[in-house]
């Protein structure tokens, strides 16, 4: 089975860490990194034909909005708290109104951030995998939710703003993707990548138990490093980085439950706060924002 690298196909790479699916299977992977360009990717990469199984639960929060229990109620809370702030960043290098942008959300989920944008006047688009979860999207939405094999068919220079909220580490073929991304972008528009952070201090913290790895969902797994080393081969310009400080606290309560502990919500809590007290100093957030300008001209 090949080992090469999803991004510059080296094969150049060593075993980062040995790691479970404890979300779901228990199924033992491991995470390689390419001593190239940095990038860390789950082995096995399970094919096309095998990935859809490994989201059937109703705990994927992320394709439910029924699940009750505390954890699911958290979720939900800071999701709420998100949204908000994600449209800031999305929107923060607009300096006339927001209202008629074109908004591309690839990884929608059930909607909830096209919602809050089409409600503050934007034009939205959305694209998501899991069909349940578009049924859903499209109810809230009033609209039609694409498929990502309809990503292909897109116009070039369709939309001022694309948003991929914890999506591009789902993606397989990245080369491909980010093809596309710049394509379909807007001369000066801008792509906005949420992704985990494996060198905050709650993934070295947690170690193979760190929820944000989540394999085999999580195909990679990104540094601030590697997604320099990746964008600097696009026409894509790093135009800011900002954090989620929320996603600590969620992520980290998610890993005690892995390590079985009674008291995960306060542990994780304490962990959560203290990842973003370091990352005060060393940028190194648990989730990092990605701000990207399109720069056709380079």
């Amino acid at each position: 089975m090949s080992k090469k690298c999803p991004w510059c196909n080296s094969e150049n790479n060593y075993q980062f860490l040995k790691i479970k699916d404890y979300f779901l299977t228990q199924e033992e992977f491991e995470i390689l990194e390419c001593n190239e360009c940095k990038l860390l990717f789950t082995s096995p990469c399970p094919t096309p034909d095998k990935i859809g199984s490994y989201y059937k639960s109703e705990d994927y929060l992320s394709h439910n909005e029924d699940k009750k229990g505390l954890f699911a109620k958290i979720y939900n809370k800071v999701k709420k708290i998100n949204i908000k702030n994600k449209f800031k960043i999305a929107t923060s290098h607009k300096q006339s109104a927001i209202s008629d942008l074109k908004i591309l959300d690839i990884g929608c989920g059930v909607g909830d951030f096209l919602f809050y944008a089409k409600e503050n006047g934007c034009n939205v688009t959305g694209i998501e995998p899991n069909e349940d979860a578009r049924k859903i999207a499209e109810k809230k939405l009033e609209c039609n939710i694409l498929s990502p094999d309809e990503l292909q068919n897109i116009p070039d220079n369709s939309f001022d703003i694309i948003t991929m909220w914890h999506v591009l580490e789902h993606v397989a073929d990245l080369k491909t993707e980010i093809h596309h991304l710049q394509r379909i972008l807007k001369k000066d528009g801008r792509l906005v990548l949420a992704l985990p952070n494996y060198k905050s201090y709650d993934a070295e913290y947690y170690k193979d138990k760190w929820a944000a790895y989540d394999v085999p969902r999580h195909l990679s797994h990104f540094s601030q490093t590697s997604i320099k080393n990746i964008f600097k081969e696009t026409k894509l310009q790093l135009a800011d980085i900002k954090p989620l400080k929320w996603d600590s606290f969620y992520i980290s309560m998610l890993s005690e439950q892995y390590l079985n502990n009674k008291n995960s919500f306060v542990k994780g809590a304490l962990i959560g706060w203290k990842s973003n007290r370091k990352a005060k100093k060393s940028g190194d957030y648990s989730s990092l924002v990605y701000v990207f300008k399109n720069n056709t001209d380079i």
